[in-house]
């Protein structure tokens, strides 16, 4: 018998100020009973949980471990213009003259992670 992965769990400040950036990036949606001040809060999206907790000491150096988006319905560079205005900055910009390549980003709290290119992209 094997295990399943039940949450990707991310250490932060502030669980639900998190929770809330990461739900707006993934179209999902925080737990009904989260809420401002909670240590922990739920995000659900259609492709599995991502479980936010706060710890008490700030995030130091790299991520060992960082997720990759690809835009559903829209392309890589709109939706790096749209997680730039929901507060997310561009730590490095990877995407080439011929359409190929990714933007490496980071969350509100300096969490990294990449935004890649569309299926419809890669498909063209």
């Amino acid at each position: 018998m094997s295990s399943l992965i039940r949450h990707i769990t991310v250490d932060c400040t502030d669980a639900h100020r998190l929770a809330t950036f990461w739900a707006e990036v993934l179209g999902g949606a925080l737990a009904e009973d989260d809420f401002p001040g909670d240590p922990e809060a739920t995000v659900r999206t259609a492709a599995g949980a991502l479980l936010f907790v706060a710890v008490p000491e700030a995030k130091a150096g790299k991520n060992r471990l960082h997720l990759d988006l690809q835009p559903q319905d829209r392309g890589r560079d709109e939706e790096v213009e749209r997680l730039l205005a929901l507060g997310a900055t561009l730590v490095a910009d990877h995407r080439r003259p011929d359409g190929t390549g990714w933007a490496t980003m980071a969350d509100i709290e300096g969490n990294e992670f990449c935004v890649e290119r569309s299926a419809a992209e890669r498909a063209g």
